[in-house]
């Protein structure tokens, strides 16, 4: 290096070259700068999660808020205790298992066999399991149980049947004269054909008894004895319903039932002729049969009603210029009208008209004329000008009902009760008009009696009901039973189920219930008191305290509701001193099916339709009968047409005739007629539910059986408006499969036909029969209805 290169400081600044940049490396940061669109995005989720988070809040509340007022829809309850109880198989009993009534060992009730309730296998397990184990074990080494379970149902030959008759007995000293179909008197329904006995195992009912009514209780009746007679087993062609051919053991059973004679062609037999034929035949042992009142709402007569005889308090009648005396009635046998209530569009079909025939043969004609069968046809279209116009009116009548009972129709229409019946508040409860069917189903029946004084009585029925026995033995014996109770604790015994099993005899049970009564439920002797009870409603003290029987009238607690109390029945002894002697060999004015309970308190939804009563301080005294099935007297029936014409008083349909009857004193019955039920329900559990109310009754208290939430109990019993068990028998009875059970095959291959006691079923709708036809017959299953 020379001296001259020791220094580059000589070199201008300028004239140097800029050191090279170092390049600068991002592993932390991001190359570029932040867009807005993420800032913004950022912002907008945010926010969106704060307010969906305050909705989620908002919901919550609203939610609570709604469950506090009892708004919101409560989960689904738990399927009920009853539901794991097992199905009883011996309903299904043919007539080749038939053993006497008295050597039979009911499959139910059976306290040996009473299931625990809480255990801890459920029925359905404890079932399926026994069924499993059966089938693992050889044939060979079955115990002696099953052996002997299997004998006992083992068939056998099919037992002989007998004719049946409630009226066999009664000899020319009775003053009954037979009556026919026909104007000649040749031709006569066939009796009844009964077995002696019943299938082994067959059920007792769990609720009411045939004993203490005195019903025959010692045989029972397969489809062909009991319906044979009116047109089931032989073809339309020689007028029958075509339905049953296919039947096991058809030809041998209906050869039993006609013998040697024609089977009846019922297209060629009019009802209503002869029923008034057999009423003309027999009048001598009936009063003197006055004819109708003139109907003064449409007939617009000269005179006035005045001119007309009461039959009750006068003893006269004018016809003409000449008085004729009225014979002295003391004698004579009451006369009673049956009515069944229908529409104008009712579409009739065979099965519906054999239990027609059955109703009229069985009511009218074998008892002499004691009953008259009637239709009231409910007009829906209010537009139809039947109230102005002959023609209108008769074509309605006539297509409304099938040609053998027309002339047996009454037409009604609610705006014709609107008019009658003018000036009831109208409250529109639930919707509905206060002269409607659904809530004044007794308004044209109350008119009906207002002008038929003929009738001392008025049975009021449905065409859905049953029953598979004798009809006239069992209205008879329910009359006769109501006649003999006592008025002394006879409404606290109407309030009530009567559960033989439980509470044994007749006495036994109305002395419960005088105890009930006087002294209180305080304490509950019962291992299913707690699943009885209702946890949320804690009213037990309220419901066990002592009650003041009923004695007399009860009236409304305003006297403004009082209304011609005068003529009320009055207790002729107080209370204690009372032998059980006011009201025996008195004829009921009410008599149901059901029990008569009180709805206050209970969750009865239609327990406040009460419209023209002060209400301010609380309902009048109620009671009702589930079900309008029932017995009304000409009283009853007056009392009630007037105070809903004069003091514009009414109550629910099934409300009305038991609250006036206790308003006014009247004697009310409940006739616990036998019920079944499908299930092995405890009798102890039974009758824990059933009587739950106040103080062992039905009703009084929220827990009653009658509350809304409650009445699914009533599903497998055989008596109640929405029970699903009757109609199931009923059909399997006729030989049908139901739910893939029954019919022809399984009887021929097993016990035969069903064989059942005489039993009330209630509802039986829509029962499809199978029809045979053959050449010359209709090819088509008839019906009628159509107003038009």
């Amino acid at each position: 290096m020379s001296s001259r290169d020791v220094s580059g400081s000589h070199v201008g600044l300028l004239s140097q070259e800029p050191p090279p940049r170092r390049r600068r490396f991002f592993s932390f940061s991001y190359p570029k700068r932040r867009r807005r669109f993420s800032r913004y995005f950022t912002c907008i989720i945010a926010t969106a999660l704060v307010v969906f988070v305050l909705f989620l809040l908002h919901l919550k509340s609203l939610s609570e808020a709604q469950i506090r007022l009892g708004l919101k829809d409560r989960p689904p309850p738990p399927p009920p205790p009853w539901e794991e109880f097992p199905f009883l198989k011996r309903y299904h009993g043919g007539v080749r298992t038939l053993v006497p009534r008295d050597a039979n060992k009911p499959e139910y009730p059976d306290p040996s066999k009473e299931l625990e309730i809480g255990k801890k296998k459920d029925a359905k397990q404890a079932e399926a399991g026994a069924q499993s184990d059966k089938q693992e074990q050889p044939k060979h080494k079955r115990d002696e149980g099953t052996r002997a379970e299997e004998a006992n149902h083992k068939p056998g030959a099919e037992a002989p049947t007998d004719a049946f008759s409630p009226t066999k007995d009664a000899g020319p000293s009775s003053g009954l004269k037979r009556c026919f179909l026909d104007a000649d008197d040749e031709i006569a329904v066939p009796s009844l054909q009964m077995h002696h006995g019943v299938p082994k195992g067959m059920p007792d009912p769990v609720m009411g008894s045939y004993d203490m009514f005195g019903l025959q209780n010692t045989g029972c009746f397969d489809r062909y004895g009991r319906l044979g007679p009116y047109g089931l087993g032989y073809t339309r062609k020689y007028g029958g319903s075509g339905a049953g051919m296919e039947g096991e053991g058809r030809e041998a059973a209906m050869k039993g039932v006609w013998g040697d004679k024609i089977e009846i062609d019922y297209r060629k037999i009019n009802w209503a002729d002869a029923q008034a034929r057999c009423a003309h035949k027999n009048r001598n042992r009936f009063r003197q049969i006055e004819s109708s009142r003139n109907d003064f709402f449409t007939a617009m007569p000269q005179g006035s009603p005045s001119r007309e005889l009461d039959t009750k308090t006068g003893s006269q009648k004018k016809v003409g210029s000449r008085a004729t005396p009225v014979k002295d009635a003391a004698d004579k046998i009451p006369r009673t009208a049956f009515l069944i209530r229908t529409w104008f569009n009712y579409a009739y079909d065979d099965e519906d008209i054999m239990y027609l025939r059955a109703l009229i043969n069985e009511l009218s004609l074998v008892s002499g004329g004691e009953y008259t069968v009637h239709f009231l046809i409910h007009v829906k279209d209010d537009n139809l000008q039947i109230w102005s116009d002959d023609e209108t009116y008769q074509r309605v009548v006539d297509n409304a009902l099938p040609p053998e009972f027309r002339g047996m129709g009454t037409l009604w229409s609610e705006r014709q009760m609107g008019l009658i019946y003018g000036g009831v508040a109208e409250s529109m409860y639930r919707d509905l008009p206060v002269h409607g069917v659904y809530r004044s189903t007794y308004m044209p029946v109350q008119y009906f009696a207002h002008l038929h004084p003929e009738y001392d009585y008025f049975w009021h029925w449905e065409m859905d009901a049953r029953y598979i026995g004798h009809f006239y033995e069992l209205f008879e014996k329910l009359g006769s039973w109501a006649k003999k109770q006592p008025r002394k604790g006879l409404w606290e015994r109407n309030s009530r189920f009567y559960i033989p099993s439980e509470h044994g005899s007749w006495d036994d049970f109305s002395q419960m219930v005088r105890v009930q009564t006087e002294h209180g439920t305080g304490s509950r002797g019962n291992m299913y008191h707690k699943m009885a009870s209702d946890p949320k409603h804690p009213d037990e003290a309220e419901n066990n305290r002592p009650e003041t029987p009923i004695w007399g009238p009860l009236r409304p607690s305003h006297e403004q509701d009082h209304f011609e109390v005068d003529k009320d029945p009055v207790p002729p002894t107080p209370y204690a001193d009372d032998k059980y002697v006011w009201g025996v060999g008195e004829e009921a004015d009410f008599i149901t099916l059901n029990p008569l309970f009180d709805p206050d308190k209970t969750n009865w939804i239609l327990n406040e339709d009460v419209t023209g009563y002060n209400t301010t301080d609380g309902h009048p005294p109620r009671r009702t009968a589930i079900i309008t099935a029932s017995r009304l007297s000409r009283r009853l029936l007056d009392v009630m047409h007037r105070e809903t014409a004069l003091a514009r008083h009414t109550m629910f349909s099934e409300m009305w005739p038991g609250s006036c009857a206790l308003h006014h004193g009247l004697k009310a019955v409940y006739a616990p007629h036998p019920v079944y039920i499908d299930r092995r329900w405890p009798t102890s559990y039974l009758a824990a539910i059933f009587n739950n109310g106040r103080n062992g009754a039905a009703g009084g208290a929220r827990a009653s059986v009658f509350s809304d939430e409650r009445q699914h109990n009533f599903l497998g019993t055989t008596w109640y408006y929405h029970a699903g068990f009757p109609g199931n028998l009923w059909k399997r009875w006729l030989g049908y499969k139901v739910d893939g059970d029954g019919g022809e095959q399984e009887e021929k291959a097993g016990e035969g036909r069903m064989c059942l006691p005489s039993m009330l079923l209630h509802p039986v709708k829509q029962v499809d029969m199978i029809y045979e036809h053959q050449e010359g017959e209709e090819t088509e299953k008839q019906s009628w209805g159509g107003g038009e």
